[in-house]
């Protein structure tokens, strides 16, 4: 078993699951696989190794040239998704994989199919790593920091490979929206970054959505219902009408490629109050705000019709299409490029129909386009990654840096 694949099996261990309304800086079990990392990071002799009061880990490998090389940066993030359990992960290992079903859990008969993932059959004869159907897997963002200090190994262990300073970062809380919040980017001392954490073999990003949240709040009135007529103002049913004002097409479940949307991603209520969550998301940032107005306005129209003050909507933006801060820079994007071709893998650039870390580092003064980690279905119990691709990964970040070293 390679030194990558070692690596990730020992931080899924940890449960690093974030959370939405955490008013800590993070929470235990990223603290716990940080102080790891910071260990193996010191145990590689890396340099300035710290672990902040934030929850951040940061580290650099000093050049070992002195030739003029950009200080490049290599981060990934150590929470995993709140959406799924992420305790008592189990992973299983799949040798030689034949095309057919995978079990995940038998008890449970949860299968990991073909039928449902067409996209297993480029895997045949390849070593998979699954879930066992009961949590997910956490290659979202495991994988990234295994593929990170692999490379960094790998470096230590070639000296005959040149490069210039190496920048190491792992974040905390990226899944809820928090991973850039305290990021340090003059301490981290990166001219310009790339994070760890897309998903299949190939995937290299640097066009994302813009993104916001909003809480729709509706007052209704509760009055008994054997004497409601004309007084009763139903909070849930409010919400219902409020949500139906939204095409049908314009879901996650409905788009691609460039296609925004508005996700509804939680409802609760009951006669007297109700709340309505969503997300937004476009890459084009005049649909964007076009988006954010249309919301608005439905808010505005139910309030003619129900009463003033009844409905109510808070919008916040969360993070910026990060394609106008690389494209000065876009150097980045062509060496990436040029280093997955020069190990074997074929460049796959596409934009990210979500974000990263990168997205708001890019608007804070650090370009940071994003590179794949090989995993698929984050976020769920059917997530999986093929053994090679984590390879590949770190065959990419290594020759990144020695392209670096030799322009």
């Amino acid at each position: 078993m390679t030194k990558v694949i070692e690596r990730f099996l020992k931080y899924v261990k940890v449960n690093t699951q974030s959370i939405e309304d955490n008013s800590e800086a993070t929470t235990l079990g990223q603290i716990t696989l940080a102080r790891i990392l910071v260990e193996e990071l010191k145990n590689l002799d890396l340099k300035d190794v710290s672990l902040d009061e934030n929850g951040y880990v940061m580290a650099h490998l000093p050049a070992n040239t002195d030739r003029n090389i950009p200080a490049l940066g290599f981060i990934a993030h150590m929470d995993t998704s709140p959406d799924i359990a992420g305790k008592e992960v189990n992973p299983q290992i799949i040798q030689n994989y034949d095309g057919r079903n995978i079990t995940l859990n038998q008890d449970k008969k949860i299968i990991l199919s073909p039928n449902d993932f067409p996209e297993l059959k480029n895997y045949i004869g390849k070593t998979l790593i699954t879930t066992d159907g009961t949590t997910l897997l956490g290659a979202d963002d495991k994988a990234g920091i295994a593929e990170i200090l692999t490379a960094m190994e790998y470096l230590k262990n070639h000296t005959e490979i040149l490069h210039g300073k190496i920048c190491i970062a792992f974040t905390p809380n990226e899944e809820v929206g928090r991973g850039a919040d305290h990021f340090n980017i003059e301490r981290f001392g990166a001219e310009f970054a790339y994070t760890i954490d897309g998903g299949p073999i190939g995937e290299l990003e640097y066009e994302n959505f813009n993104a916001a949240g909003a809480k729709v709040r509706i007052q209704g009135r509760n009055i008994h219902p054997g004497s409601a007529k004309g007084k009763m103002i139903n909070a849930s049913l409010l919400a219902q009408e409020y949500i139906d004002q939204f095409p049908k097409t314009e879901t996650p479940s409905e788009t691609e490629g460039y296609e925004g949307f508005y996700h509804l991603t939680n409802i609760q209520g009951d006669v007297e109050e109700a709340e309505i969550c969503y997300i937004i998301r476009d890459f084009d940032s005049a649909i964007f705000e076009k988006r954010k107005e249309i919301m608005r306005n439905i808010v505005a129209k139910l309030n003619e019709k129900y009463g003033q003050g009844i409905f109510s909507i808070e919008i916040k933006d969360q993070y910026y299409n990060m394609k106008e801060k690389i494209e000065p820079v876009k150097h980045i994007i062509e060496t990436a490029s040029k280093a997955m071709e020069a190990v074997g893998v074929v460049p796959d650039i596409r934009p990210i129909r979500g974000g990263t870390d990168g997205a708001r580092l890019s608007y804070m003064g650090l370009p940071t386009p994003n590179i794949f980690t090989g995993g698929h279905n984050f976020h769920g119990k059917y997530e999986f990654i093929p053994t090679f691709a984590m390879e590949k990964a770190v065959e990419v970040i290594v020759k990144i840096i020695e392209i670096y070293a030799k322009a």
